[in-house]
């Protein structure tokens, strides 16, 4: 029996998950590592820290399964997008990476866009320079850490650092070098207009692959590390997005994803490339050769949930942590007594900003219509029905740009209430289909690496 091995750098964690060749699954691991917040609007990361963490979860995985190194036939690599990993000629980590969600750069964002234009930009890169994406991240250690700028060799994003130490080679794929905004999307290649025009050396990136391709093989240092066997095909893998689409079967037009957890992401395949012209929605390579795909991303779904839970839902707490019962699913029933519409209560899910529709970081929540006859319910109803016309809007979005919905598929914890998948099919307009996913990206990441294997 042949093995699949899927790796996930994710934010909290590295994990590692195991496959048979027929897709079911063996065994996971996930070993944790923090996050460094040094200053106001800054998240970092030791690409040392994911590392251990992976070679940790990948020794845990085989020891679990019993899987013998031999029958593992292939690796696939996953994890957070849009991280700088810059390194020196030696391989060496020059500084931490800056991550997806850090929000400094700001001014180097329209500094991009003021330097290449707003619609050449948009056509190239199939996205406007945001601040969580890599290029700004490149000027911003330009202009502030110009001792580190001046030894760069390379910038790697974080699944493709752990490739390099896996493999001792330079390389990604085009899921994930779609999100550095330094990629022709449309031609999967590295944009040398966009490279040339913010003077930024071609020879910094990694050369990039299609997502199921082998990319290179697991060292000899690194399976002594790891207890894989060297010689392991490596294959490229793809964002966690695009991962996750694969493993969940978003890999053509038609089906939809939308995935509720602390945020929201509507997902959905293209056969050819798809252009917002207003930029509300995210143009990407996918993991699929030949394919593309668009996402709209809302910041506060099921954190907006959370939130109420936190802050007005003690006694539930209580309640939940006296009789086991999950406070959720305290809240969701007194919202089941509510009807629809939430007696004229109206709930913007936009504590943290927003991305799609509106790409308005100064964005903010609010409940509109509050009267004294509104009760706890009302607002835990209020807010599954505002984060489902919040996610309604992308899908609306991808109806203008003529991208079919014939079904769409939800997963992630807010996917698990069976009133909140009742309320999102009635918003949406479409039928719904719950898939239980609980290993996502890792899950696609296996299933590419058997396709370059050839299992």
């Amino acid at each position: 029996m042949s093995y699949l091995l899927g790796i996930d750098i994710g934010t909290s964690g590295a994990k590692a998950l195991l496959i048979d060749a027929e897709g079911a699954v063996i065994a996971s691991a996930t070993e944790e590592y923090p996050l460094y917040t040094p200053r106001p609007l800054w998240a970092e990361q030791d690409p040392e820290d994911w590392w251990r963490a992976t070679v940790g979860a990948i020794r845990t995985v085989l020891e679990r399964s019993g899987v013998h190194a031999e029958d593992v036939a292939g690796l696939g690599l996953t994890g957070q997008m849009h991280g700088m990993v810059a390194l020196d000629a030696d391989g060496h980590v020059l500084r931490p990476c800056i991550m997806w969600n850090d929000q400094r750069t700001a001014l180097q964002c329209a500094e991009i866009m003021d330097t290449v234009g707003r619609e050449r930009f948009l056509a190239l890169t199939g996205n406007l320079a945001l601040p969580g994406f890599t290029a700004p991240k490149i000027l911003w250690v330009r202009e502030n850490e110009p001792e580190v700028y001046r030894r760069i060799a390379k910038v790697l994003l974080p699944k493709d650092y752990i490739r390099y130490r896996l493999t001792g080679d330079y390389a990604t794929e085009v899921s994930d070098a779609s999100g550095t905004v330094l990629f022709d999307v449309a031609h999967r290649r590295w944009s040398l207009e966009v490279l040339e025009a913010l003077d930024i050396p071609p020879s910094w990136m990694p050369n990039s692959y299609e997502s199921p391709q082998v990319t290179g093989t697991v060292s000899e240092t690194a399976a002594r590390e790891t207890g894989l066997r060297p010689g392991l095909p490596v294959a490229g893998g793809g964002g966690d997005q695009a991962a996750q689409a694969v493993g969940s079967g978003i890999v053509r037009e038609g089906v939809i994803s939308v995935t509720v957890g602390t945020s929201g992401v509507v997902f959905a395949a293209t056969d050819e490339m798809k252009l917002d012209p207003q930029a509300r929605l995210h143009s990407f390579c996918h993991a699929v050769p030949g394919r593309w795909h668009v996402m709209g991303v809302m910041l506060s779904a099921g954190g907006s949930l959370r939130w109420l839970r936190d802050t007005i839902a003690g006694p539930e707490r209580e309640v939940g942590r006296l009789s086991g019962v999950d406070p959720y699913e305290i809240m969701i029933a007194e919202a089941a007594q509510v009807p629809a519409g939430s007696e004229g209560l109206l709930f913007l899910p936009y504590l943290t900003g927003e991305r799609t529709p509106y790409a308005d970081p100064n964005a903010r929540g609010a409940f509109v219509g509050l009267t004294l006859r509104h009760g706890k319910g009302a607002m835990v109803r209020a807010v599954l029905e505002g984060v489902a016309y919040g996610l309604r809007d992308s899908l609306e979005l991808l109806r203008a740009l003529h991208i079919p919905i014939r079904q769409v598929r939800a997963s992630g914890g807010g996917a698990r209430s069976t009133l909140w998948r009742q309320i999102m099919a009635n918003i949406f307009g479409t039928e719904l289909v719950t898939i239980n996913i609980t290993e996502g990206a890792a899950y696609g990441a296996a299933l590419l690496a058997g396709v370059g294997a050839g299992v």
